[in-house]
């Protein structure tokens, strides 16, 4: 049965007339779903029981069910859900001042928790000034680059929508603290299950729905040219991050297969395409690995690159993953390619990512089975 939070407002609406109803119980029920957290159609008091009925025999009101958090000692915390077929994915809660909720013990193990299958609940600690929830896309992931766990296993299927949402609606109704930003850099390549992001990136847009700013959403593409050029046509708010972390041809199809069927200069004229069709200034993501793609040489090229897009660049220092032959940089050096970058008038920062004592830092998060 289909998951009524797979569907967008206006195709709510277009459902609802279809089955002989007014077109306005679209607001009711999208504020029933996501201001009020309605988990029942039979919640929902201002329907008819008539229509309720009728809801309840065409839809269903699904939730992601919690499997284990672990709380990480810089404060990110990772949530593991388990999805209806038994697949699980991994979100991040990311705060970036104040303090954070607990929940659970610094340093869990993962599979300590999800073997006693331990729920933890947060704690009502005060909130922090800006919380961003990382979501996953996908239950692993085609692309398979060589320096992140997602794709490791492989790829078994696209979440839903309603799988999508529901990750933010978790932490914005167990939690008491609606996410400030949403960034798409989880599990999986968003452009790969294009239909599916952006029904959800709308459902989190709508002001009758989670009404999060489109400035305040990130979506993060490894070069998935396609997804790029359909993403540029909706003229939607929302930024967009190109993952390159090479900037030579034979060093990125190394690290990154997808480069293979999309090569970088490909990719790059695709960038440029999205900016002159008016697309909002990108960032583009390096991760940096050990003597592999962090020498100066590979900051000049990325450099050239970065102005030939009038982009910034976020660094990223390698987080480590168990099994990967790579290495995190000394941080000389990763000041020295910052340097570089700086020279050459390139805006850069850094992203030190958290939560990488519990496997939730930028490449670890995979799915378990």
């Amino acid at each position: 049965m289909k998951d009524v939070k797979d569907l967008s407002f206006e195709e709510l609406r277009a459902e609802l007339v279809r089955m002989g109803e007014p077109a306005f119980r679209a607001g009711q029920i999208f504020d029933w779903l996501y201001k009020k957290g309605a988990a029942r159609f039979e919640d929902m008091t201002n329907l008819s029981r008539e229509l309720r009925a009728k809801l309840g025999r065409a839809f269903a009101v699904g939730s992601l069910e919690l499997a284990g958090v672990f709380r990480s000692k810089d404060r990110a915390e990772k949530y593991v859900f388990r999805l209806h077929d038994g697949h699980r994915i991994e979100s991040v809660l990311i705060p970036a001042e104040g303090r954070m909720m607990a929940a659970g013990a610094p340093g869990s193990s993962a599979s300590a928790v999800l073997a006693q299958n331990e729920i933890i609940r947060s704690s009502r600690e005060p909130k922090a000034r800006r919380l961003t929830v990382c979501v996953s896309t996908q239950v692993g992931c085609k692309f398979a680059c060589a320096f992140c766990a997602s794709g490791r296993h492989g790829f078994v299927r696209h979440l839903t929508a309603s799988e999508i949402v529901g990750q933010v609606l978790y932490f914005k109704e167990h939690l008491g603290a609606p996410p400030t930003n949403i960034v798409f850099m989880g599990m999986g390549e968003p452009f790969d299950n294009f239909e599916n992001l952006t029904r959800a990136v709308g459902i989190l847009n709508a002001p009758r729905g989670l009404a999060v700013a489109a400035r305040r959403m990130t979506v993060s593409t490894a070069g998935f040219i396609p997804g790029i050029e359909r993403f540029g046509k909706l003229g939607l708010q929302v930024n967009l991050s190109v993952s390159l972390h090479a900037a030579t041809e034979a060093q990125r199809s190394a690290l990154m297969p997808i480069n293979r069927k999309y090569p970088l200069e490909k990719l790059l004229a695709a960038c440029e395409d999205y900016l002159r069709g008016g697309g909002r200034k990108f960032t583009l993501e390096y991760v940096l690995l050990k003597k592999v793609n962090d020498s100066a040489e590979d900051a000049a090229r990325l450099a050239r690159i970065a102005a030939r897009l009038k982009a910034k660049v976020n660094l990223i220092p390698f987080s480590p993953v168990a099994g990967l032959p790579f290495e995190v940089p000394e941080e000389v050096r990763v000041e020295a390619f910052e340097r570089v970058l700086e020279g050459r008038g390139v805006p850069v920062t850094r992203r030190d990512s958290k939560g990488q004592d519990i496997q939730a830092a930028c490449g670890q998060l995979a799915f378990l089975d």
